[in-house]
C-alpha cells in the first residue's frame, strides 16, 4: 500500500509518500510558520511526483491532528478528509505527541516515552506511552508546574520527547501501522486541548450612530 502522510501542526508543512513495502519513496517539506492553506497541496503534489506516484495509487492518509496551531491543524485534517473521500480510501488521525514519542522510541527501544510540547501561556501538552507505544497517560494540556511534577514522577527510565512536531515519517509510519489493523470507524478531526487562542475585541465596538 501507498499511504499520504500529512502535517500542518506546527510551523513545517510536510507531505510524506511511503509504500509500506519499500519504505518512503518521497517527501516535501516547507517550513513556514503560517500559511498551510496556500501550500499544502503542492506540497503534497510534489512529494507524489517525487515517488512516482498518483492520487489514485494511494491506499490510504495520516495526518497530524495536532495539539499544535489552532489553524494549521484544521487546514492538515480538512485536507485529509476531502482526499480519502475523493478517492475513496480510508484516512486516520495521528496526534503530534504519539509522533514524538515514536520518534523517541526507535532510538531508545524498551524504554517508556513522555512527550512534551510547550504549549504558551504557562501550559504544556502531555502524553506518556510504555516502551511498546501502549498509551498510558493523557494527552492532556497541564501547566508547567504539574508537567514538571508529573515527568519528574515517572520514573527513572523513562525518556522525555521534546519538540513541536515530529518528523513526517513518524506519522507515515503510525499511520501505515493503524490502517494495517482495519480502516478507522471515523474519520479524523482536529485534537484541541484548550481553546484558540484568539480572542474577540468585544471593547473594539464603535457606538452606534441615531438611526443606524
Amino acid at each position: 500500500m501507498r499511504l499520504l502522510a500529512i502535517d500542518t501542526a506546527a510551523d513545517l508543512c510536510a507531505a510524506s509518500i511511503l509504500d509500506t513495502d519499500a519504505g518512503e519513496r518521497g517527501r516535501h517539506v516547507l517550513d513556514l510558520g503560517k500559511g498551510h492553506a496556500e501550500h499544502l497541496m503542492a506540497v503534497i503534489e510534489t512529494a507524489l511526483e517525487e515517488a512516482g506516484t498518483a492520487y489514485a495509487d494511494l491506499g490510504g492518509v495520516a495526518v497530524s491532528v495536532g495539539p499544535g496551531s489552532f489553524t494549521g491543524v484544521r487546514v492538515g485534517v480538512a485536507a485529509a478528509r476531502g482526499l480519502a473521500l475523493a478517492l475513496k480510501i480510508p484516512a486516520v488521525g495521528v496526534t503530534t505527541l504519539e509522533a514524538l514519542a515514536h520518534e523517541k522510541r526507535a532510538d531508545n527501544p524498551g524504554r517508556p516515552v513522555v512527550a512534551r510540547i510547550e504549549a504558551g501561556r504557562g501550559q504544556v501538552y502531555v502524553a506518556a506511552f510504555s516502551s511498546d507505544g501502549t498509551p498510558t497517560f493523557g494527552p492532556a494540556a497541564l501547566d508547567a508546574q504539574a508537567a514538571a511534577a508529573f515527568i519528574g514522577k515517572a520514573g527513572q527510565d523513562v525518556v522525555v520527547a521534546t519538540g513541536r512536531t515530529a518528523d513526517i515519517s513518524a506519522y507515515a509510519l503510525i499511520g501505515a501501522e493503524r490502517l494495517a489493523g482495519g480502516a478507522p470507524a471515523e474519520r479524523p478531526k482536529p485534537l484541541y486541548l484548550r481553546e484558540a487562542d484568539a480572542r474577540p475585541q468585544e471593547a473594539f465596538a464603535l457606538p452606534r450612530k441615531d438611526g443606524a
